[in-house]
């Protein structure tokens, strides 16, 4: 038999209990919200970058057994493709990605330019080709859906890259940054960023370049979790995107 003291909790004190909770709640997300502000953005950046990479790395481990084993069978070659990249404070670092291309496609490359002036015209532009010959059947998939660079968060983990960040440029394309390059190093290049949610390889280059200088100038916590969340909706629906 119950008494008194033992009977259920009305619908009405649920209510109130839950209520109660939900302030609390927002009590607790508005008080770390300004510990987070008044922390060094460059510590708190960091902590979410090794955060995030971690949870990628270990959630995703059997997406990059799979697509180990595509490019495996696409075409013969190492899985990863490594470029040297230059980093924050102009330091170099060796750039890890899932590889899209044949092998020795820099060679490749080579011959193309020398026999293509059309090829070479398009490619001193933005250091890219839209229709690139020497991209293999997977290697096109990851392209379009940014999978292929998947192997960066190791990079991030050893401190090279950010999650969020500027392009990660290779040596020939600091000049056209002109006196910008200065600006834009002096903080770790990203896996993705403003220029990959707003168009890619569509937006033409100086454009680039002014996206980059306003995200190291307008870069914060919260702007990086919402280019995260715009990052992942661009690779579960990636059809123009601007990415190949």
């Amino acid at each position: 038999m119950m008494t008194a003291n033992s009977q259920f909790i009305s619908g009405k004190g649920i209510f109130v209990l839950l209520k109660r909770l939900l302030a609390l709640l927002l009590f607790k997300i508005r008080h770390w919200g300004l510990i987070l502000g008044r922390t060094d953005t460059k510590v708190s950046k960091r902590i979410f970058d090794i955060l995030f990479s971690l949870f990628v790395l270990v959630f995703f481990s059997p997406v990059y057994l799979a697509i180990a084993l595509l490019i495996v069978l696409s075409s013969p070659g190492p899985i990863f493709y490594i470029q040297e990249r230059v980093g924050e404070n102009h330091k170099t670092f060796k750039c890890i990605k899932f590889r899209t291309m044949v092998r020795d496609a820099d060679e490749v490359l080579g011959e193309m330019l020398a026999r293509s002036p059309q090829f070479r015209s398009e490619f001193e532009e933005s250091f890219k080709l839209k229709q690139d010959p020497r991209i293999t059947w997977i290697g096109q998939f990851l392209r379009i859906t940014s999978l292929d660079e998947f192997p960066q968060f190791w990079n991030v983990l050893k401190g090279d890259m950010s999650v969020v960040g500027p392009r990660p440029l290779v040596v020939e394309e600091l000049p056209k940054y002109s006196d910008s390059i200065d600006k834009v190093l002096t903080i770790r290049p990203g896996i993705t960023g403003l220029w990959q949610v707003s168009g890619r390889n569509d937006i033409p280059y100086p454009r680039r370049v002014k996206i980059d200088v306003y995200y190291v100038n307008s870069r914060n916590l919260w702007m990086d979790c919402w280019i995260v969340i715009k990052t992942i909706g661009v690779v579960i629906f990636p059809n123009k995107n601007g990415a190949y």
